[in-house]
This record gives structure tokens, sequence and C-alpha cells, in this order.
């Protein structure tokens, strides 16, 4: 379809919610998306002037050939759609978390008896499934210490028809099991216990250790201390586990805490599990994800692909930023909890604390699976991506001019391959025609032109030929290398640095004028900041080299007898010319001989 095609189909569309599929020529699902007004949404990407998107939406659109609406009866439902179809169809332009198949679920079947395994995936068969939880490990050893504090069996029997047949096995006599193959207890205290390990499978770990304290009061003012003991040994490994087990902590947890991290080349996400105010768990992921994803639209598309599949739901789920889905994910996470589930955005205090150390936790993962090479491949492609540039830049070359008034006016040119400095590349440039006043674009016309031209004469030391120039300037200065290089014929992507009111830099300028922000990419904004810094740096270090030698040579080069060893001397006497200038005849003659020392006095006191 073309686009106007897919701009009229869009605009047929009703206001009313659902969710849009963007397809391309192969009929491959690239984006899923909702929206509370579909027609409103789905329009916005096929608008003539599409400034408002980011480079990620602008890509996406244009391979996009088709699309396609599901139309439901809330936004509710769009959002639990969305979510299951991003799972589906795992497009490319949607942030994706981690495949749930990697998460083991733990289930327990309908049959008399029933026994807890663990799945990979629920199965349509009946069962009840909890889940997902963390690493297969973890689980398992979560389950059984489940198992244990309410001393169910874990041996191969089958019940009923194993029931006293056979002696209990070693769990019943090191205490681990109540030996249920007995035949007592019987199949009702069973069901019972099954129930009670699923509240807590459930997240109901309160509500169920405060029913058993209750039992267990019962019990006892019956006189049935026994009966009482056992309850009271139960409530006490089940608060036990319940902090020991690092996967229990996602089902007991009455608040999950989110930070998220994006890198140069990775980002990350970490949710930190807290029961009572305590630290229990946590869990992170470092993903891959579009570098100008905003940190609430990744975090949107986190929370609904992490909640969304599981049973189990904390009370209270706190964000670092508002998201545009937060009150519906809350609703729909209430409506499935049984209980209220709070999204909120915490600013100060304790759980403004747990933010920070969530967003810790999620920066340290990214940093520690991402190497330097690749942290400096992700800044230059995403710098590609803003520059227009086709692949990302090999060598890029950055001039700088600097002078004092009329004097010693100097260029640098700094040389980065990649996103490295190669410091053996670095020039340094005297002005030839520029001398008479200061010119800052005569000057960096003469210093281009003498590159250029030296390259295309065959001089070795001035190739190749950079893929990006960058110049301290703003648009005019780009203009004047853009001249320079169409004079010569060489077509080179030009821009401008601009500084802002602090001298840092803040944006690209073509020589149109049109500026590109750099700050939306904190690691493309630090290496163009570290590439203007160090060609400024370089272009002071040259002409303050240039303006001690200027004023030495126009103090004492021009006293007759005074040569290179003799003011060497003087120097090393006098400290400073300042002191040559205010010394007799008589101190500048123990440095130097008689005829010498009347000379230099002469010549500073000639209009005396």
């Amino acid at each position: 379809m073309t686009k106007e095609e897919l701009r009229q189909k869009a605009n047929d569309l009703p206001l009313a919610p659902g969710v849009y599929l963007m397809m391309d020529k192969t009929g491959r699902v690239i984006y899923v998306g909702k929206a509370k007004k579909l027609k409103n949404r789905v329009s916005q990407y096929f608008q003539e002037n599409n400034a408002s998107h980011n480079e990620k939406t602008r890509r996406m659109v244009a391979q996009v050939d088709a699309f396609d609406t599901i139309f439901v009866s809330s936004e509710f439902e769009a959002l639990i759609l969305e979510n299951s179809l991003i799972k589906q169809h795992m497009p490319r332009y949607n942030i994706l978390l981690k495949d749930d198949k990697g998460y083991p679920f733990v289930r327990l079947g309908r049959e008399p008896y029933p026994r807890f395994t663990l799945v990979n995936r629920p199965a349509d068969d009946g069962a009840r499934c909890f889940g997902p939880f963390g690493g297969r490990g973890e689980t398992r050893a979560a389950l059984d210490a489940v198992l244990a504090a309410f001393k169910l069996p874990t041996c191969a029997r089958k019940f009923p028809r194993d029931v006293g047949k056979e002696r209990p096995c070693l769990n019943f006599h090191m205490g681990r099991c109540d030996g249920f193959c007995r035949g007592t207890p019987d199949e009702k205290e069973y069901t019972e216990r099954i129930e009670q390990a699923v509240q807590l499978l459930s997240g109901h770990y309160k509500t169920l250790t405060r029913a058993m304290r209750e039992e267990m009061r019962r019990e006892a003012e019956a006189l049935h201390f026994e009966q009482a003991a056992a309850l009271r040994d139960r409530v006490n490994a089940i608060e036990s586990l319940g902090k020991r087990q690092k996967v229990i902590a996602g089902v007991c947890a009455d608040t999950d805490v989110w930070g998220v991290y994006r890198g140069a080349a990775k980002c990350g996400w970490a949710v930190i599990h807290v029961e009572d105010g305590a630290v229990t768990g946590r869990e992170t992921d470092v993903f891959a994800a579009p570098t100008d994803e905003g940190e609430a639209e990744m975090l949107a598309a986190l929370l609904n692909q992490y909640y969304l599949p599981r049973a189990v739901l904390p009370r209270e789920i706190l964000i670092p930023c508002e998201t545009p889905d937060a009150e519906g994910l809350a609703g729909v996470l209430t409506e499935r909890a049984g209980h209220k589930v709070a999204v909120r955005v915490p600013q100060r205090g304790d759980k403004a604390e747990l933010l920070r150390m969530a967003e810790r936790n999620a920066r340290e993962d990214v940093e520690r699976v991402t190497t330097l090479q690749e942290r400096e491949n992700r800044t230059l492609a995403a710098l590609a991506q803003m520059l227009g540039l086709s692949a990302p830049p090999e060598r890029m070359e950055s001039y700088d001019i600097s002078n004092t008034g009329a004097s010693d006016i100097v260029a640098s040119m700094v040389v980065y391959a990649g996103a490295k400095p190669l410091k053996r590349a670095y020039r340094r440039f005297k002005m030839k025609t520029v001398s008479e006043h200061p010119d800052d674009y005569a000057s960096m016309e003469e210093v281009l032109s003498r590159r250029l031209q030296r390259y295309l004469d065959g001089d070795e030391k001035f190739a190749p030929l950079p893929d990006v120039l960058l110049i301290d300037g703003g648009a005019t200065h780009a203009a004047v290398a853009e001249r320079v290089c169409a004079r010569l014929d060489l077509p080179l992507p030009i821009f401008g640095m601009v500084k802002d009111d602090r001298h840092h830099t803040r944006a690209l300028v073509t020589a149109a004028g049109r500026e590109i922000d750099l700050r939306a990419n904190p690691a493309v904004f630090a290496l163009i900041g570290q590439i203007q810094d160090e060609t400024h740096r370089f272009a002071i270090t040259f002409h303050h080299e240039r303006h001690t030698k200027s004023s030495l040579r126009s103090a004492l080069d021009d006293v007759p007898g005074v040569g290179k060893t003799r003011k060497a001397a003087l120097l090393k006497a006098f400290k400073s010319v300042k002191a040559i200038r205010e010394a007799d005849e008589d101190a500048l003659a123990k440095v130097v001989p008689r005829n010498t020392a009347r000379e230099i006095y002469r010549y500073f006191h000639r209009e005396e």
C-alpha cells in the first residue's frame, strides 16, 4: 500500500479502543501497539509532517506496507491483548522482555493427592499453575522448602494407590514428611495442607500465617497441645522460608521497586522485592533497545510484559517515572490479583532511596556485560543516525582557531579514529595569509584549503580524508568549510560544534543552520564534547607556545651580541625578561661580557 492509502485507511478507523499491528512488505509484524482511540493514534503515523516522531518511529513507518487492527471493548482489554500479540509475533520495533520459556512455572494437578511439579509453560489441561519464577535451580529448591514446611511428600509413591503398602521412607524418619503413605494423616488433611501451600505460592503469605496462628490459638484453648505445636512449627517454617528463599521473594513481596538504565550499547532493568520494609530478593535482565526510546516508554513496555502473565502480584509497584499506561495497568492488575495493586512514583524518603538502589542494580548489570568496544560502536552508530551518515564514522577531524589580536594566529587539527583520539595524526598550522588582523573565517578557509590540498597532492601525512569534518563554531564556520570542499570537489559531511552559555557543546549545526540536539543521547553528547574540548586544548597549547616564543624574541633577539646561548644564560640568571629590563649594566655584566651588557641596557632604555 502507498502512504496515501495507509493514511486513508487510518482516517477511516473508528474512535474506539483496540490494538494495531504494523506489517512490512513480507507480511511480517514489525510493531504492535494499543490505543484508546485507534483513529487518532494510527493516523499520526502517516501524517505529512512527522517531525514529532523519533528516529525509531520514522524507520518503522518507512517499512510499513500494511496494518491491521483488532477492536476491543475497553482500554484494559487492549493492554492485555497487546502483551499477548507482542509475545506471539516478537516484533523488531517493540521492546522485548526475555521470553518466559526461560522461567519455570509450578504446576498442581487435579488428581487425588495432587503433587507440585515444575513445567516450562502452562498447559490447557485444567491444572493450576503458579509463576513464572526465577531460575529452575532456585525454583526447585524453593518448592522443596515449601513442601518441607508443610511436611508434604516428595517421594515417588502414588496416592491413594500406595497408601499402607510399604513402610514410610527416610523423609518421615527425618521429620521432613508426616508419612501420608501410612494413611494418617488422611486425604482431608493432605488437601488442607496443599491448599495452604497454594496460598503461599499465590502470594497470600500474611493471610496464610494469620489464619494458621488463629487455628493454633483455637487448638491450644481446646487443650490440643500437640496439634497447636505442629501448627506453630509450620508457621515458623513458613516465615523462615519467606525470608530465606529468593524465588519466594517475588511471591511474598508486598512491594516491587523498579529501576531501568539505558547504556551506550545495552539497556537493563532491575526489580527489587520488598516485604515488610526488608529487601528479600531481586531480578535483573539486560536487553537491546533503540537509543531513542525514552525511559517512560521503555518502562511501560517492561511493566506490561513482566506483570500481565503473572498470577502472583504485589500490592505496590514503585517506578522511577510516570508512564502512559500506569493507571490502566494498575486497574488490570487489581482485577487479576483480587486485591488493590497501586503503581506509584515516590519523590522522597525511604521509597525514593529504594528506587535509586534498583537503578544502581540495573546500571551495574548493564555495565558488567557491556564491553568498551560495544559502547563505542553503539555511540558511533547513534551519531551516524543523528547525522544521516550511511555508516558509523571511522575517522573524524575537528578544527579550531586560536589567536591573540593580530599576532600568532594558529589552528589545530585533531583526529579521532572511531571514538578514540589518534594523536599521531594531529596537525598544527601557522597562518600564512592572515596576519594583519584576526579573522576566524579566513583562517579556517586557509587551514582547510591547505589540509585538503596536501591530500590531493598525495601527502601521506594528510591521508585519508575524514568521514566527518567538525568545525568549532556555528553555521557560518560550517559554511566556510563547505565552500572550501566544493571548490576542491571533495564532498564531505560538515558540521559546526555549537556551545551553550557555559561553553559546553550542546548541538551540531549544518551550514544551512539546521541544529542537531545532542542532549537526547548522553553517549553522543559526551563524545562530541570530548572532541571539542580536545581540539580547543590542542589549539590553545600551540598558541601559548607561539606567543611565548614571540614575546621572548621581541625582547632579546634584536639586541646586538645576544644569541641563543647568552639569552638562555640571562633568563637563567634573572628568571624573566622583566627582570632583565630592570637590571643595571653592572648586574648584566656579571652574566655576559661588558660590551654586550651595555648593548642590552641601551636597548631597553632607548627612550630615556
